[in-house]
């Protein structure tokens, strides 16, 4: 089973639209309010469809929900294909939603439903671990073909197609998977839905009680909902360093820009892979984990805002460094950030308590993204991000955590 959980983690991440996804949307005319505006839409649909998809995975199979997940994903891309429109591009974002919301957290349940039926429960962080790295190994190739295919087409909107091939073979991957690896099916009961949502709001309010828990978790998904919403900014950027580059000058600018992007993104995915592994032996260099996030804290927030400043200034090579250092800061907190969160949370709602940072990071997200495209409409991505980075210092100061006393 490991290698087909491994392909799985390779297969997903072959999403060869990342890398170009804003330049597409640009490329088809829109704003970037209104590609905030698609971004909220998926964050608020996926933040939505987040516990009927949970109840259907109990009710039906943990397989069942990934292979919806995966027909999800492919209807999403063949209507980002197919439709160049506004409005049906809400539709797509809907569907991909629903395709994450279905895929959340389920994947690694049907891993350790198997470690569970074998007795390798001792062997979950390594296990797991090996599976990531083949995710890690799919995402720096995909930045490689996303970049290959753009540079050969000379068109976005051929990454959507391409991407469906990875996805119809991880759907039959999972259809390949035993159906032990369900677990336990749950009664789907009238009302599971509605009773479901009660006991998340429910956690939800009970854990925002404790001042600690809520700075922790504010701390985790404020930060991380920065960077989810800005990183995407780093593709106009790389966009004007490529055409400023004297090399490939007889090509046109999205194919001079398809090879800066591929191997910047190729180095983005080796760094931030490298940094994951070295997140506990970078927070020993502190004192307390506490101070570890709250420096990682404010200096994304530097970070962030320096790219902005840099970008508006026209020091593009400036701005794409400090970029890259928010990328490693990102992958260097997550780790340390769950677990300061589940030493602040008792172990019998853990899960819920990361559901609930998850859907933080989700409503901010939500509420940052088309404010953060009206900035770089009515002034520039430069000052966009600037705004933002700004906000973020400030920020800092209200979601410091505290040590364990």
């Amino acid at each position: 089973m490991f290698y087909r959980f491994a392909l799985y983690g390779f297969l997903k991440n072959l999403r060869l639209f990342e890398p170009f996804i804003l330049l597409f949307f640009l490329d088809e005319g829109l704003s970037f309010f209104q590609i905030g505006l698609l971004y909220s839409i998926r964050d608020l649909a996926t933040n939505i469809l987040e516990i009927p998809t949970g109840v259907y995975a109990d009710a039906f199979g943990r397989r069942k929900s990934m292979v919806m997940a995966f027909t999800a994903y492919i209807a999403s891309f063949v209507i980002f294909f197919l439709f160049p429109n506004f409005y049906v591009y809400g539709l797509a974002m809907i569907c991909f939603a629903l395709g994450e919301a279905l895929r959340s957290g389920t994947h690694k349940a049907l891993i350790l439903e198997y470690l569970k039926l074998n007795q390798m429960e001792d062997k979950k962080v390594e296990y797991y671990g090996s599976t990531r790295a083949a995710s890690q190994l799919g995402s720096a190739v995909n930045s490689l073909l996303a970049a290959a295919l753009v540079f050969y087409t000379g068109d976005y909107r051929y990454i959507f197609v391409a991407t469906i091939v990875p996805y119809v073979l991880d759907l039959f991957n999972m259809m390949s998977y035993p159906r032990e690896l369900d677990g336990e099916l749950v009664e789907l009961r009238k009302g599971a839905v509605w009773g479901q949502a009660r006991m998340t709001l429910k956690t939800f309010f009970a854990i925002f009680k404790d001042g600690d828990a809520m700075r922790a978790i504010l701390n985790s998904s404020s930060f991380t909902a920065f960077f989810k919403v800005t990183k995407e900014y780093l593709q106009p950027i790389l966009k004007t360093f490529a055409l400023s580059l004297p090399i490939f000058v007889m090509l046109d600018g999205t194919k001079r820009s398809a090879v800066v992007i591929g191997i910047v993104y190729f180095v983005i995915y080796l760094l931030t892979s490298y940094s994951s592994k070295s997140a506990a032996r970078f927070s020993k260099r502190f004192e307390k984990l506490s101070r570890a996030i709250n420096v990682t804290f404010f200096v994304g927030a530097g970070f962030l805002f320096v790219a902005g400043v840099a970008s508006r200034q026209e020091l593009v090579v400036l701005s794409i460094l400090v970029f890259l250092g928010f990328y490693v800061l990102q992958n260097l907190r997550k780790p340390m950030t769950v677990a300061f969160i589940s030493d602040r949370i008792s172990y019998k709602v853990m899960a819920s308590g990361l559901s609930v940072e998850a859907q933080v990071t989700t409503i901010i997200m939500a509420v940052l993204a088309p404010v953060l495209g009206a900035l770089a409409d009515a002034f520039s991505v430069g000052v966009a991000l600037a705004c933002l980075g700004g906000l973020m210092v400030l920020l800092s100061m209200f979601v410091k955590v505290k040590a364990t006393a």
